[in-house]
């Protein structure tokens, strides 16, 4: 076999060989970049990694578990050392991070638990009773504690969204003048938001507040009533985006909770770091980080899902 003959062999070898990670690389597996909160915590996630010394793979899974479970494969058969991950639900999770475990692959877990502990080695949440309680707080004061009010709550499949909800009404249910009239989930999601409010408005024109499980859906909101001349309408979100932000300094929206998205994405990393190494994190596995509130008074502060 001449010299030529040889290399081609090995060339064709080669391109049937799966494809592979470089050698310690994390990935970063979220939902859609498209809400700016995801895509804070998948660029904490990298920046921290890369600082950290690892390459990263960056995947998206649309909340599509499905989709999740495929990408789950990808990175397992690429030969990741760790996965951080914003889970695509509680319940449908559970056998994707156990597969990454099965091929020692330890997963961790960012801003959505699931339900089964002992699979994920950290799982890192926002104290959302918390955030909704101090969200709901600052929803009477400005409401006056009396009036009409709905309520957006979020993708159903997602365990926050049914904390949020239940920390919004454990604080406003023991004001009797506060009436909600209408509740419905608008999946996290602004244009179906925008949509919802429309049909609640109409059912109701009296309303005069909105709470919202998110910053998305709060936007949509907003952009519902400023279209209908309701300016007047106080709403309230959860997250800490910086379109809030933007709409509280301009006089729109009153207040949002803020989770720290991109540093909890950073602590995962830190924490991956410190497993791979130690063999430990020597932390508990359920961790919570508490919200802050963000309104007129701060609002200034706020920069990518942090206060500087």
């Amino acid at each position: 076999m001449t010299f030529k003959t040889r290399l081609m062999a090995a060339a064709t070898a080669l391109m049937t060989l799966p494809l592979m990670a470089s050698a310690d690389t994390i990935a970063i597996i979220t939902p859609s970049h498209d809400n700016p909160f995801f895509k804070a915590e998948a660029d904490g996630a990298a920046a921290k990694a890369e600082e950290l010394g690892y390459e990263t793979m960056v995947l998206v899974h649309d909340d599509d578990a499905n989709k999740q479970s495929e990408l789950f494969d990808s990175a397992i058969a690429a030969g990741v050392v760790a996965i951080i991950l914003d889970n695509a639900g509680a319940d449908a999770s559970v056998a994707a991070v156990q597969k990454a475990k099965d091929a020692d692959i330890p997963s961790f877990l960012i801003d959505r638990e699931i339900t089964e502990t002992g699979v994920a080695v950290s799982q890192i949440v926002s104290n959302n009773y918390q955030g909704a309680q101090l969200g709901a707080e600052e929803f009477v004061a400005l409401m006056g504690e009396e009036g009409k009010y709905a309520e957006l709550v979020g993708k159903e499949s997602d365990t926050n969204a049914g904390i949020r909800s239940q920390g919004y009404h454990d604080v406003i249910d023991q004001y009797p003048e506060l009436e909600m009239v209408a509740q419905q989930t608008a999946n996290w999601s602004q244009t179906e938001a925008f949509t919802v409010m429309e049909s609640m408005l109409q059912a109701n024109p009296d309303i005069k507040g909105v709470i919202s499980g998110n910053d998305t859906m709060a936007m949509g909101a907003w952009a519902a009533l400023e279209a209908a001349g309701r300016t007047d309408v106080i709403v309230v979100g959860f997250d800490g985006s910086n379109d809030v932000r933007d709409s509280i300094l301009a006089g729109g929206i009153k207040a949002t909770v803020l989770q720290p998205a991109y540093a909890q994405a950073q602590m995962a990393v830190m924490q991956a770091d410190q497993f791979l190494k130690t063999g430990s994190t020597g932390l508990d596995e359920k961790q919570l980080m508490d919200c802050v509130l963000v309104n007129g008074d701060n609002a200034g502060q706020l920069e990518t899902f942090a206060l500087q």
